[in-house]
């Protein structure tokens, strides 16, 4: 295969293990600059080596449960003692710091799923997240027994479809049968994980936890646009690397920033610690939260 053929597969292949998008034929076929049916023809050959391709509602992706995935987490390979002094130094650093956590995250995308799990969660709670973690890769409903609810004080079994983990594994996505809906359950809670041998029936309801660029995940994403002053602009650059490319340049002292968020209470600290330097031109819903937040201040 000639060097420009080579590297397209690598970019399409890029794009369809994308975790925060997925794109389809059409897509890929504009992105690449190529025709729809060489994307095909690269679909197949993905296929022709053994990667699974999911296909649903026009979208296309590599499944992350193909034994390449597999094959290619060998290159990060570790013996027991470089694990062992791996899971002690992340331990010792920081959970707080973003970088720290964007380390966990590539090492449970590239390696062991059991092993890296055991560097992101404790003793106690590497198990049930182990056997959620085989049944996401395997699409098996599972019961998540003794779950001890918070908004309904009430323990039981829950039946579900694992969909997705949190940031540190802390929490999981699931979509539960009984209630029709997805929601996040957190691992603390969970008593005990039996793996069914049912597999996933309603994929067509599954949703993905979004993260937006201050950190915050969730279901839904909300549109926010500020003008910002030099200073907050460096500030937010500075604090939130992300949301770089969201700021555009209005003048020397004036910039834009646009985007949308999971939840305002990342970029609402953000304003109103600097609500000399920021005005707020969308939307009406932040506006209201930042006005609730200063009524119930105890300054």
């Amino acid at each position: 295969m000639d060097q420009p053929k080579l590297e397209r597969l690598l970019r399409i292949m890029q794009l369809m293990t994308d975790q925060k998008r997925r794109y389809s034929i059409e897509e890929l076929s504009q992105i690449l600059e190529i025709s729809i049916r060489s994307i095909y023809r690269y679909i197949d050959t993905f296929e022709s080596v053994g990667f699974i391709v999911r296909r649903f509602q026009g979208k296309i992706w590599l499944a992350r449960e193909s034994k390449q995935f597999r094959t290619i987490a060998e290159l990060v390979y570790f013996t027991e003692e470089e694990a062992y002094i791996l899971k002690r130094t992340i331990e010792s650093l920081d959970a707080s710091n973003p970088a720290v956590n964007g380390i966990k995250r590539k090492l449970y995308s590239l390696y062991d799923f059991g092993k890296v799990a055991d560097i992101v969660v404790n003793e106690k709670t590497s198990k049930v997240v182990n056997t959620i973690l085989d049944a996401i890769a395997n699409e098996k409903q599972v019961i998540l027994k003794s779950y001890s609810s918070s908004h309904s004080a009430i323990v039981s079994d829950r039946l579900v479809e694992p969909v997705q983990f949190g940031v540190n594994m802390v929490d999981v996505l699931c979509y539960e049968i009984t209630s029709d809906s997805c929601k996040t359950f957190k691992v603390p809670r969970i008593g005990e994980v039996v793996l069914t041998e049912s597999s996933w029936q309603f994929a067509h309801k599954h949703k993905r936890i979004l993260t937006d660029s201050f950190r915050f995940s969730g279901l839904e994403s909300f549109p926010v646009k500020l003008k910002l002053t030099m200073v907050a602009s460096n500030l937010l650059k500075e604090e939130f690397p992300l949301c770089e490319d969201k700021i555009s340049k209005i003048s020397d002292n004036e910039y834009l920033f646009e985007d949308s968020v999971c939840s305002f209470e990342g970029v609402g600290r953000f304003v109103l610690g600097l609500c000399n330097e920021i005005e707020i031109l969308e939307s009406k819903d932040f506006i209201d939260f930042l006005n609730k937040k200063r009524m119930g201040s105890r300054f």
